[in-house]
């Protein structure tokens, strides 16, 4: 169930930069146009993700419990949940976009390229919700490989388009078209393959007759997954000021730690969202003790892959850098972030698997509580205290930064082994 998840996430990264790539062969404007969308998408996405995890958790269980037919209306209930959300998000952006572009402090040079772009890919969001939406219930009924030849076709055809529009003198606005194009080819490949899937698994019409007992059910685990969300989104953001009041340096070196530190989470999030279908099905079936391993299972195959990678962080620290940067004071201040990182790369993993574990048995409050926690008390609280009031400068980040990922690990881990979880009805 991973492995798919981990190499569909890879290709999601690589869909991420194509644009940011061919953007840097118009100008560097351009980039920063494109930076601010994708920015202020990660706000909505927010939203989205929310309402995936609500149907994980729901699907799973009744899958699990081989309930087919309430498993389908649910698939068909959280398509109209993603649809009515994705075209809310949608009419704000294109009626608001300006004041909302203009949030960013972008001047008029960089806003000349991010509203053709933003337009073209925030309005039409409701594709890109569905398909986050497809790709849980998919994932809800242990297919893991058809969201993965999804992303992976939406890839290639995002490059061949990119290309051919670019070479059009399309500018901006081919690049926007080439992503909504792509992500609405990828959206119609999972939902064919929903609702043909198999003899118990099909979308009828009698799927979309509004059901408010699952509507219910949805949203009361999405709704505090999406506030969790939030809560992270907007302290990212507060915090990254945080850093920028330090120094640009401190700026440029945490920024470059964390693209590279992001190639670690890709394994934990496979093993997490496997964990999440799989604990979601073993309590369907009431067989705990089987989501109680597979949870242990997945974290310690999360755990050994981020060590390892955490391992390559600490050895090749300077050489990472310098792919990056040439200026040796960023490269040591780079060096130095990632050899912290290495070291809790155990507790990283431990609270992305626990998370996606609570979540799939749809415990979603406690990893809310938590994350505000450890955002904003730890990282954003002791972290100005330590790098601001003590002037330890990015140190004093990076200990905030450690102590959350410590605390909130073992937090998760106590409310894991408590059980709770298995008491919690959907």
């Amino acid at each position: 169930l991973s492995f798919p998840i981990i190499i569909e996430n890879i290709l999601q990264t690589l869909l991420g930069t194509t644009d940011t790539y061919f953007a840097g062969k118009l100008a560097d404007n351009a980039i920063a146009g494109i930076s601010i969308t994708n920015i202020i998408m990660n706000i909505f996405i927010s939203f989205f993700t929310a309402i995936s995890i609500g149907t994980t958790a729901v699907v799973s269980r009744n899958y699990g419990k081989q309930d087919y037919k309430k498993t389908n209306q649910i698939i068909g209930q959280s398509i109209l949940v993603s649809i009515i959300i994705g075209l809310f998000v949608g009419l704000i952006c294109l009626f608001f976009y300006r004041p909302i572009l203009y949030v960013s402090g972008a001047d008029d040079s960089v806003l000349k390229f991010a509203i053709p772009y933003y337009l073209i890919v925030a309005v039409p969001s409701v594709f890109l919700c569905l398909q986050l939406v497809l790709s849980s219930c998919l994932r809800a009924i242990k297919d893991t490989k058809t969201p993965m030849y999804a992303t992976g076709f939406s890839n290639i055809l995002n490059i061949l388009l990119d290309m051919l529009f670019i070479n059009l003198g399309m500018g901006v606005i081919g690049l926007a078209l080439a992503t909504t194009i792509s992500r609405i080819v990828g959206m119609f490949i999972l939902l064919l393959k929903l609702q043909h899937h198999d003899n118990r698994i099909y979308l009828s019409k009698n799927s979309f007759i509004i059901n408010k007992e699952i509507i219910s059910s949805l949203l009361f685990i999405s709704l505090p997954a999406g506030i969790e969300k939030i809560i992270m989104r907007v302290g990212q953001l507060i915090y990254n000021n945080m850093i920028i009041s330090i120094g640009v340096s401190a700026y440029v070196a945490h920024n470059i730690a964390g693209t590279i530190e992001s190639y670690a989470y890709i394994p934990a999030m496979g093993f997490g969202l496997a964990i999440s279908t799989l604990i979601g099905i073993s309590i369907g079936g009431n067989n705990f003790k089987q989501a109680t391993c597979s949870t242990w299972i997945g974290y310690f195959l999360a755990c050994m892959c981020m060590v390892i990678i955490g391992l390559i962080f600490y050895i090749f620290a300077m050489p990472l850098a310098s792919i990056f940067t040439s200026t040796k004071e960023v490269q040591f201040l780079v060096a130095d972030v990632l050899r912290l990182i290495a070291f809790f790369q155990p507790f990283s993993a431990l609270v992305q698997v626990i998370t996606s574990a609570l979540q799939g048995a749809g415990d979603t409050k406690f990893p809310m509580y938590s994350t505000f926690l450890g955002i904003w008390g730890i990282r954003l609280g002791l972290g100005y205290f330590l790098a601001i009031t003590l002037n330890y400068g990015l140190k004093g980040v990076l200990y905030a930064y450690a102590l959350d990922l410590t605390i909130r690990g073992i937090l998760l881990l106590i409310r894991f082994n408590l059980g709770k979880w298995k008491t919690i009805t959907i």
